[in-house]
C-alpha cells in the first residue's frame, strides 16, 4: 500500500478507538447510575488496579509498550470518575432552589463555585465589580442584600476581609465562608462575624478552576468558631470525592507559607534566574533535561498566573517570610559548596533532601 493508504487504513483505526471510547463512557455512565442506586462510592481503587493491571499484561502479550496501555487507559479512568462524580453531584444536588450569592463570581474561583452550586440546582446570583455590564450580574454584592441560605466570599485577600465585617452588620442568616489562600487577613471580619451569631466558616480549595475531578484534590476547613457552620460547608460536598481536611487558622498560614509561598517562590527565582540569564529559550529547550522540563512546566504555569494574587499570599501571611529566608539560605549553601568545591558538604545537602522526602512516601 503507499502512503496515502496507509493513513486512510489508520484514520479508519483512531475512528474505532474514538467509537470505543464513547461506548465504554455509555458503560461508564451506567455503572455510576449502578453505585448511586446501591449507594457505594464513586470510586474504587482496587478494580482501578486490576484495569491499569490488565492493561499492561494485554500490552505485553501483544507486543507494545506497556507504560502506552498504563498512560491511556490512566486517562480513560480519570474521565470516568469525572464525569461520575459530577452526575452523582448532579443527581444528589441539594440545590433546591436555595439561594446562593457568589461575591466575586466573575473570577476564576468564583466562578468554579458558580458553576457547582448551579449543578445541584441552587439559584446562584453573581456580584462582581468586574462583571460584564452585559452579564446582568451585580456590580456592588450590597445591591444583592443578604437574603440567601449561602454566601461565598470569593474576592482578593484585602477586598475580602472588608466584606466580611461588611457582612457582620448585616448579620446574614444563612452559611457565609471565604475561599482566601491565606487567613491572617480576614481572622477580623471572621471574628465580627461569629461574634454577630452569624453560621460562618473558612475555606481553602487547594485546586485551580480548571480543576473537574475532586478525587485527589483537597479541600481545607478551618473553623472560625462556630462548628455547625463548618459541618453544613462540608455537607456541601459530601457528594464529590474531595479530600476534606480539618485545620486550625493559624496552622493554615504557618503550612500555607510553605506549600504555596515557598514552591512560588521557588519557580518565580528559577523563571527570573532564567529571564535573566541573557540564554536564548529557544537555544534551552533544544538542549534540556527531563529535571528542567519538569521544572520549566511547572514555573511556566506560575508565570502565566495572577501575580497580584501572588504578591498577596507572599506579602500578606505574617509567617510568609521564614520560608524565603530558608530558600536564600538554601541557595546559597549550595553555591558556597560548589565555590569551596566542598563535594562532601554538597553531597551531605542531598543526602538530607533525600531522607527528608523518603517520609513523604
Amino acid at each position: 500500500m503507499d502512503l496515502d493508504e496507509l493513513r486512510k487504513q489508520l484514520t479508519a483505526v483512531d475512528r474505532q478507538i474514538v467509537d470505543l471510547i464513547a461506548e465504554r463512557q455509555r458503560v461508564v455512565s451506567d455503572i455510576g447510575r449502578n453505585k448511586q442506586a446501591s449507594g457505594k462510592g464513586t470510586r474504587d481503587y482496587a478494580r482501578e488496579k486490576d484495569v491499569l493491571d490488565m492493561g499492561r499484561s494485554r500490552a505485553e502479550e501483544l507486543g507494545i509498550d506497556p507504560d502506552l496501555a498504563e498512560d491511556v487507559l490512566r486517562k480513560l479512568i480519570r474521565s470516568s470518575l469525572a464525569s461520575q462524580e459530577r452526575d452523582r453531584v448532579i443527581a444528589e444536588g441539594k440545590g433546591d432552589g436555595q439561594r446562593v450569592l457568589v461575591i466575586g463570581g466573575a473570577g476564576k474561583m468564583g466562578g468554579w463555585f458558580v458553576d457547582f452550586f448551579a449543578s445541584q440546582g441552587y439559584d446562584t446570583t453573581i456580584a462582581d465589580r468586574n462583571a460584564d455590564e452585559e452579564s446582568r450580574h451585580l456590580r456592588n454584592w450590597t445591591d444583592a442584600g443578604v437574603d440567601f441560605d449561602v454566601i461565598v466570599v470569593a474576592t482578593p485577600l484585602a477586598v475580602s476581609g472588608r466584606i466580611l465585617a461588611q457582612l457582620a452588620v448585616l448579620r446574614p442568616k444563612g452559611l457565609v465562608f471565604d475561599i482566601g489562600s491565606l487567613k491572617s487577613p480576614l481572622v477580623d471580619g471572621l471574628a465580627e462575624l461569629r461574634d454577630a451569631g452569624c453560621l460562618v466558616t473558612s475555606l481553602h480549595p487547594m485546586f485551580g478552576p480548571e480543576t473537574r475531578l475532586l478525587s485527589g484534590h483537597h479541600l481545607i476547613f478551618c473553623d472560625a468558631g462556630v462548628p455547625e457552620a463548618t459541618e453544613a460547608a462540608k455537607e456541601l460536598f459530601s457528594s464529590t470525592m474531595v479530600e476534606r481536611i480539618d485545620m486550625g487558622l493559624d496552622d493554615h498560614d504557618r503550612l500555607i507559607a510553605y506549600v504555596l509561598g515557598l514552591s512560588h517562590a521557588l519557580n518565580i527565582a528559577f523563571f527570573t534566574a532564567l529571564a535573566e540569564s541573557g540564554e536564548a529559550a529557544p537555544k534551552l529547550a533544544k538542549m534540556s533535561s527531563t529535571t528542567f522540563d519538569a521544572q520549566l512546566l511547572v514555573s511556566a504555569a506560575v508565570a502565566r498566573d495572577n501575580p497580584h494574587l501572588y504578591f498577596e499570599i507572599q506579602n500578606l501571611n505574617k509567617f510568609g517570610v521564614d520560608p524565603l529566608d530558608a530558600l536564600c539560605e538554601a541557595a546559597n549553601r549550595i553555591r558556597e559548596t560548589v565555590v569551596g568545591n566542598d563535594e562532601t558538604g554538597f553531597v551531605e545537602l542531598m543526602e538530607k533532601g533525600r531522607q527528608y522526602m523518603a517520609l513523604r512516601s
